[in-house]
């Protein structure tokens, strides 16, 4: 799999488009949530792929957030994105925003762990540590149970992606609260770094 850019280029690209920290974190987590399950899930000669499509996909949403999964297509053309990265991309809005279905295990990992990354992130914040690293499933799934907490954060599409997967929500949310603490100070030094 070709993402037909470098990390660095990626990496640019994205930076055009987006300047909030929130977004920055935010696709500096994914991208490293997707390295880690390409490795976890056998996927490992691809894993700069899956690291780049999640570096990129939301590039079009602090922008062009009506047109999300629609407006990243030039952007993504732009940048000398392949067909299957861009295919990618526009496949972790199906049914919110998008008419491309997650097909390969990358696209539906996406679909499933985009939102959810969220949830542990907002989750993450309350508690004393402020970190995911000592977090647990039980503690997880009393946040997603409480509809008002990270209320952006959609359950349907989360359980659909643990479902699409053959996973439990419960494995979904190990594996994704495990994605999360491998990277967490890398992340938080790499967005340090951008918005120095």
């Amino acid at each position: 799999m070709n993402a037909g850019m470098t990390r660095a280029e990626a990496l640019t690209a994205l930076r055009t488009y987006n300047k909030e920290p929130f977004h920055l974190l935010h696709a500096l987590t994914v991208e490293s949530v997707l390295r880690w399950y390409a490795v976890e899930l056998g996927y490992g000669e691809d894993a700069d792929f899956w690291a780049t499509v999640g570096l990129l996909h939301d590039i079009d949403f602090e922008q062009w957030p009506e047109q999300h999964c629609t407006a990243c297509i030039p952007l993504l053309e732009e940048a000398h994105a392949t067909g299957e990265l861009i295919h990618a991309v526009c496949s972790h809005g199906y049914g919110l925003c998008s008419e491309v279905k997650p097909e390969h295990p990358m696209e539906k990992v996406l679909f499933a762990a985009d939102e959810l990354t969220g949830l542990i992130g907002a989750a993450a914040k309350m508690r004393p540590s402020k970190s995911c690293t000592d977090m647990e499933v039980s503690s997880l799934k009393k946040k997603f149970k409480d509809k008002k907490f990270a209320a952006g954060c959609s359950r349907d599409v989360i359980r659909d992606g643990a479902e699409a997967l053959g996973w439990t929500l419960e494995e979904l949310m190990d594996r994704t609260i495990r994605a999360m603490a491998a990277s967490e100070a890398s992340v938080n030094a790499e967005l340090e770094t951008l918005l120095a």
